[in-house]
């Protein structure tokens, strides 16, 4: 049977979500808890790859059981087991074809700026130096709705096949005095894609280039044109939704 996973964790301690050699991830963390309850488990795929840093209030991972397991006991039990770092919040079976990754149909993430000093923000918050023009950042990232190639705004050398992405929603909120929220939906996103994005409106918000020049950096599809990544403990993966007919009762 096929069962979905949803967590949270702190990004601070982990090289990024994804098992890799000699590094610290939560992939590998996860999947050695649940080995300890589940000795047959393979492996874990997981909706997406966050990186270094990165947190996410909100993974989704799917794995495969022999046999129907006791879902509840299970997420019980991992919270017991995992770090404080990283939090199960519930497992529930799926339909076998189900796929954390493939079957999303929308992501979120947010990222997180202030400006002043802050000593309980910086390890999730980007501290600016200056005041940027949000409206015109909100200008520019209305731009990103009316787009689909994200090459300009893409880790280059990557096993990607395609650079299209689709985004529905792409705006800076204001949460109090000095602190701000840049949230972005998409169907799928490109690895350091929203960290670019960010980078560069803020160039834009700060006047370092026009909004004609940001609506060319799109059109070069040249991720040397585009503003440099912002700091990645910032960066929070907060939503992924599915279709609702693929959970079984």
């Amino acid at each position: 049977m096929r069962y979905f996973i949803t967590l949270s964790y702190d990004g601070t301690a982990y090289h990024g979500w994804q098992k890799q050699p000699n590094a610290n991830s939560v992939q590998e963390t996860l999947e050695c808890a649940l080995r300890k309850l589940i000795p047959s488990l393979s492996s874990t795929t997981g909706a997406g790859r966050t990186d270094t840093g990165v947190h996410a209030k909100l993974m989704v991972v799917h794995f495969d059981s022999e046999q129907a397991i006791d879902a509840p006991q299970i997420a019980f039990r991992l919270n017991r087991i995992l770090p404080p770092d990283i939090a199960v919040h519930d497992i529930k079976a799926v339909r076998e074809d189900a796929h954390a990754r493939f079957t999303a149909q929308a992501r979120t993430y947010h990222y997180f700026v202030y400006t002043g000093k802050e000593p309980f923000l910086r390890h999730y918050a980007m501290r600016l130096p200056y005041e940027p023009d949000y409206a015109l950042m909100n200008e520019a990232a209305k731009k990103l709705l009316r787009i689909t190639d994200f090459t300009s705004f893409a880790k280059m050398h990557t096993d990607t096949k395609t650079n299209i992405c689709h985004v529905t929603y792409a705006a800076w909120s204001q949460e109090t005095d000095g602190r701000w929220r840049f949230t972005i939906t998409a169907d799928r996103f490109l690895r350091n894609m929203v960290r670019a994005i960010v980078g560069t409106l803020l160039d834009v918000g700060r006047g370092k280039i026009t909004m004609q020049q940001f609506e060319q950096i799109i059109y070069d599809r040249n991720r040397q044109a585009a503003g440099d990544s912002v700091e990645a403990q910032a960066l929070f993966l907060v939503d992924i939704q599915y279709p609702k007919d693929i959970y079984l009762s």
